[in-house]
């Protein structure tokens, strides 16, 4: 069971999945918000964490291009961490997007919850992007399970002297070595290309989308059904099995 606030029906949407560091260098938390732009002009809905960093960062540049976005929560929906984030969260109501959550509305913050809710930003989505990340980041988790999920899984490269790039870096050269997971023969990962506007897949270029080119609907997206309004001081919140 799902808890919603806001838009139920967005995730219903094609979305995909915008995740990274905590700690984004000023090139990161720039690019998440331009590519997040990008996505949604092309008509794709980010969903992100709404952690500090590059998933706020996702969410902004959603906002900013006047697009929807799903936010899932690593807390309950009476309970906004962090809390620095809480204009951010009804931002993200009031455009018509989603706050998620698995949790019951009065959870708060555990460290085990967080890498929990990564398999429903993955699931959720067509593909993922891990903007920036290093080798212990709980994005690389986002990705592992977006793998398992059969969905496709790219990576931002940045500079070799960028600690916070080094997961990104690994997830590069797994998809190139076909490591990523098994079944699969490798990671298709975004290479840089001009900015924003020009990431390219190893694999595949789709002209429909131009800041990314990923797989299509052949994943499918999980059903959603049974939607109920809950009560409580996360306004709007609805239980969805």
């Amino acid at each position: 069971m799902l808890f919603v606030r806001g838009n139920a029906s967005a995730l219903h949407d094609p979305q995909i999945a915008m995740v990274g560091t905590r700690h984004p260098s000023p090139v990161g938390a720039e690019t998440a918000r331009r590519f997040a732009r990008s996505f949604t002009a092309s008509g794709l809905t980010v969903t992100s964490g709404m952690a500090m960093g590059v998933d706020g960062a996702c969410h902004q540049g959603a906002l900013d291009a006047a697009g929807q976005t799903v936010a899932v929560w690593g807390t309950g929906l009476d309970n906004c961490y962090p809390r620095r984030h809480r204009k951010l969260a009804e931002a993200i109501v009031d455009s018509g997007g989603a706050l998620v959550s698995e949790l019951w509305p009065d959870a708060g913050p555990h460290p085990a919850q967080f890498p929990r809710r990564n398999r429903i930003i993955s699931g959720l989505s067509l593909g993922t992007l891990v903007v920036e990340a290093s080798l212990n980041s709980g994005s690389l988790i986002t990705a592992r399970l977006a793998l398992e999920h059969n969905r496709e899984v790219f990576a931002m490269p940045g500079s070799i002297h960028n600690v916070q790039a080094r997961g990104c870096h690994r997830l590069l050269r797994e998809g190139v070595s076909g490591r990523a997971g098994a079944g699969r023969t490798g990671c298709p990962a975004a290479a840089a290309d001009g900015g924003a506007g020009g990431a390219r897949s190893q694999r595949t270029e789709r002209p429909g989308y131009p800041a990314l080119a990923l797989a299509g609907h052949r994943s499918g997206q999980p059903g959603l059904a049974g939607a109920a309004v809950w009560p409580g001081r996360a306004r709007g919140a609805a239980a969805t099995a």
